[in-house]
């Protein structure tokens, strides 16, 4: 009697993930020497915030905005090239982004488009120390904490039809930890925010009392 062939499962690491999260690892290799370079003149504290920062814009122009030329041409599935088998690789843990999901695509659009811009002028007014730097700052990181909400809660909400977290690798690495930094550095800095906002406020209020008394 012939026995069933069963046919071997496709490997769950790939040279194509490997290339995926080395390719990451530079982002945040060169995101740790541009804020090295340019932030010299900075605060220790500051200097992180400039790791980040150069790692968020780099991500942003380098990764999601070739996923929006992409979806708007046509889809993650039926392009090639380098970048397409990086979208395709996390596509296999949210399939949303292979087939150019309009909510996807309107919030990376805004996200490349805006939150891109807001990024790189945070960075030139952590650098410069200018006046306006907690606001852009707040912004930035209300932008990001919504875009995360907006990325995943509606597919909660609807059981999650597009994830696959059926493996280790696709549930925390691809979904819970490449997404979670996103969430928990902005909420970070929103922290480092109100805290400069505060201080600022004490010594200014202290300063107003200061001149009552003379």
């Amino acid at each position: 009697m012939d026995l069933p062939v069963l046919e071997d499962s496709p490997a769950l690491v790939t040279m194509v993930t490997v290339y995926s999260l080395l390719a990451c690892v530079g982002q945040m290799a060169a995101g740790f020497l541009l804020a090295q370079r340019w932030g010299g003149h900075c605060s220790p504290a500051d200097r992180w915030v400039l790791v980040w920062l150069c790692y968020d814009a780099i991500v942003h122009i380098t990764l999601e905005g070739p996923f929006v030329f992409m979806s708007l041409t046509g889809t993650v599935a039926t392009s090639d090239g380098l970048l397409a088998e990086l979208w395709k690789e996390y596509g296999k843990a949210d399939r949303r982004w292979l087939y150019s999901d309009p909510s996807i695509v309107s919030l990376e659009l805004l996200t490349v488009l805006l939150v891109g811009f807001l990024v790189l002028l945070l960075i030139y007014a952590v650098i410069r120390d200018q006046h306006y730097r907690h606001f852009i700052q707040i912004a930035v990181c209300v932008c990001e904490l919504y875009g995360g909400w907006m990325t995943f809660g509606p597919e909660w909400l609807t059981g999650c039809p597009n994830l696959n977290t059926s493996t280790w690798l696709y549930l925390w690495i691809y979904l819970a930890f490449f997404n979670s930094i996103w969430v928990l550095v902005p909420l970070l800095l929103l922290w480092q925010s109100w805290v400069a906002l505060k201080q600022l406020h004490t010594h200014q209020r202290a300063a107003v009392i200061q001149r009552k008394h003379r």
